[in-house]
């Protein structure tokens, strides 16, 4: 049974829901996680199913698989979650007094340290507009097509596109070709 059909029978029978849970939980948590950490997946997860459950009459019946749905769901909540977490840091500044140079000392070392171990994958997607983030991970993690991130995100998939080869891999380009006449070192070999 498809997606669909257990979105459409959870209406009359809410107890179908627990299926697509069954289904995509792993993929939805494993997203979140490598996003958020394992600890704010875990609660993001049961939020977005939730989420999920509540508006699963705004599911369109022609798509069969609805992962790229619940992606788009989880993506929402990661924004929230952003935007919680800016505006509580911004209140605890507010609040907070200002620490004395040995804390500060302290407070450096292990922000270095801290930077130091981070991999360079995630410098590179701090670099990238929220969007492009978005549409990357949803694309290369989740191995979600161009037309099922354009789904989730509730965007044209050639917006997906343009944004995938905006953050895509540079690659180098080809050489010249070589003439045939001219100095030796142009010469075909």
């Amino acid at each position: 049974m498809d997606d669909a059909t257990v979105l459409l029978r959870s209406r009359e029978r809410p107890e179908e829901f627990a299926v697509l849970f069954d289904r995509h939980a792993p993929f939805i948590h494993r997203y979140l996680a490598r996003r958020l950490g394992d600890q704010q997946a875990d609660d993001l997860v049961a939020e977005t199913f939730l989420t999920a459950f509540r508006r699963r009459d705004t599911f369109k019946p022609g798509h069969s698989d609805a992962r790229p749905w619940l992606y788009g769901i989880a993506t929402n909540l990661i924004a929230q979650h952003r935007r919680d977490e800016v505006r509580e840091l911004r209140l605890h500044r507010a609040v907070t007094p200002e620490t004395s140079a040995d804390c500060h000392a302290d407070q450096v070392a292990t922000d270095v340290t801290a930077a130091a171990l981070r991999d360079l994958l995630t410098a590179a997607l701090a670099g990238l507009a929220d969007g492009d983030r978005d549409v990357f991970l949803l694309s290369v993690q989740e191995e979600l097509t161009y037309e099922q991130v354009a789904a989730a995100l509730e965007i044209p998939v050639g917006t997906v596109r343009s944004q995938s080869v905006a953050c895509g891999p540079r690659r180098p380009q080809s050489p010249a070709p070589r003439r045939e006449g001219g100095p030796p070192w142009m010469r075909r070999h």
